[in-house]
């Protein structure tokens, strides 16, 4: 798994940003395709839209802009973000209202999610995975605030497996009658395989192609591909 057999190197295939894109698609927000579309830095663009700055970005600024792009996926308040960015309570309320005016679409989109869980009970992923919130009923806070969280987050990050798994099938059957390549592992949103050295660049071009075309999504996916003899170097 993390060395390469002698003779052959290993090729690291791994989705970017996939959650975000995924919340990009099922969202439809407009800012949010648009960014992806243009292939931008997608928490640098957030930074910009939020913070109303041009050209280059302050890396604390990006930072900040990326603990909120991720922390919408779990479901955030305040007092974490608050808690997270050494900031007061006021100020990460203002941030994420900021964020929520700039992906106006991103707010609709959770807040239908979690209404729509309430009524039925459960939430699905993009191809159809039920995970079932008996805890949206609960009358103990803590347990409500958990499957609340779970409501927002199952959605876009099981959609996300869906789509890794929708792409090692299709992988699968590309390499069918290579059988100098092979799938070794897979890591949340990386797949690792193992091939002879001289077919490293065909492998990673055919599994980049599999894996970005995997399932059609409001904006592209894209993958970065790694190579060498150790997982380590892969990175």
């Amino acid at each position: 798994a993390f060395m390469a057999a002698p003779g052959c190197v290993l090729v690291g295939a791994d989705y970017s940003q996939i959650e975000l894109r995924v919340l990009a698609h099922l969202s439809g927000d407009a800012s949010l395709v648009e960014a992806f579309a243009a292939g931008e830095d997608i928490h640098a663009a957030t930074a910009r839209r939020i913070f109303k700055v041009t050209g280059d970005v302050a890396p604390e600024l990006r930072a900040r802009a990326k603990v909120v792009n991720f922390g919408v996926l779990y479901g955030m308040g305040a007092r974490s973000l608050a808690q997270q960015m050494g900031l007061e309570l006021q100020d990460a309320r203002e941030f994420i209202d900021g964020y929520f005016s700039v992906y106006a679409g991103v707010r609709r989109y959770l807040d239908a999610t979690l209404e729509e869980a309430r009524e039925r009970g459960w939430v699905a992923t993009l191809l159809g995975r039920r995970r079932y919130l008996p805890g949206l009923r609960s009358g103990h806070r803590a347990e409500r605030a958990f499957a609340e969280r779970a409501a927002i987050n199952t959605p876009i990050q099981g959609s996300a497996a869906d789509l890794v798994k929708l792409a090692m099938l299709s992988v699968h059957r590309a390499l069918s009658g290579r059988g100098s390549a092979r799938l070794l592992l897979q890591v949340h949103d990386e797949l690792l395989f193992e091939c002879p050295e001289a077919e490293a660049e065909s492998i990673a071009m055919l599994v980049r192609r599999e894996m970005e075309g995997c399932y059609p999504l409001r904006v592209p996916l894209t993958v970065s591909v790694g190579t060498g003899h150790t997982w380590f170097d892969v990175h």
